[in-house]
Order: structure tokens, then sequence, then C-alpha cells
């Protein structure tokens, strides 16, 4: 039974080392690379800001809190990223122009006045419809979807074996 709390453990850390490393990757392609993220970008950063925080307290908190707890803990950040996933699809679709993205950076809004003509100055819009890199064919959006994908994955194994050690501990 310990070697399936273990592994369940390393998966559960694995997600979160890979999340960790995909912010950080964010930032420096930020701070390092010039890269100015869109509003679709910075939107896919909330289920990281959200989601980490709570994996990382799970991992460093696992052998203190109850298993049922921690599985209930895993699951909802596994939730929290299956909506990463789909920012990063839509963000990758908005991209390929498989559908419209927001208008505020899709330019698919409406006509500005003149009154809006001041303010032009004060704001650096940044199109969500055109990928600043692609790797591959792939666009930062769609190398978010991927390792949200992984991180799902990841949970997800680590879920259901904490879930079989539940259930055996119950039954005996």
């Amino acid at each position: 039974m310990a070697h399936i709390s273990t592994n369940n453990f390393n998966l559960a850390n694995a997600a979160f080392m890979v999340g960790f490393f995909t912010i950080v990757g964010a930032w420096g392609f930020e701070l390092i690379g010039g890269y100015i993220p869109c509003e679709l970008c910075l939107a896919q950063r909330l289920p990281y800001y959200l989601g980490l925080p709570i994996l990382a307290a799970t991992v460093v908190l696992w052998p203190s809190i109850p298993s049922f707890v921690r599985l209930m803990l895993t699951l909802l950040v596994g939730v929290i990223f299956l909506w990463s996933i789909y920012l990063g699809a839509f963000h990758s679709g908005v991209e390929w122009k498989f559908w419209p993205g927001p208008t505020a950076c899709s330019g698919t809004g409406t006509s500005l006045s003149f009154t809006d003509l001041s303010n032009l100055s004060d704001a650096a819009i940044v199109p969500c419809d055109e990928p600043e890199f692609r790797f591959l064919g792939i666009s930062f959006a769609g190398y978010n979807a991927l390792i949200s994908s992984l991180i799902v994955l990841l949970l997800t194994r680590s879920s259901w074996g904490q879930f079989k050690a539940l259930r055996a501990k119950k039954a005996s």
C-alpha cells in the first residue's frame, strides 16, 4: 500500500513541477524574450495561479492531511486544469481563425469614436488572433493546451490511485 501512496504522491508532485516550470517559462518568455501576452494569454495563466498553490499545499501536506481531503484537492486541481485545456484550445482556435476571439483583441470590434482616439496612446493592444511564436506549427496557446493535458493526465492517475487506496482501506 505504501508503494501506491508514494506513486500517487509522485504523480501529483510531477503535475505540480510541470505546471510550475510552465508558468515560470511563460514569465521568462515575457521578461527575457520580450513577448507581450495578449488578453487570452493572460486568461490562460489564471488556472496556474489558482491551481498551483492548491496543488503545492496538497503535496507539501500530503502525509498529514486525510486521504479523502487529499483526493478531493487533487481532483479540484485537475478540474482547474481542464479549464486550462479549454482556454488553450480556444485561443489556438482563435489563432487558426476557426472561431472569433474577444472583440477587444481580435480585430472584430466595431469602429472607434473620436473620443476613443485620445486614449489610444495609453493602451497597447496585442492581437489574440495572431500568434507571436510558433514552434513545430504550435503556438504558446497550443502548448498550454498540451501541457495542461499532461497535468490533467498526471492528476487523474494520482486521483485514481488515491481512490483505489481509499476503497481498499474501506474494504479492509
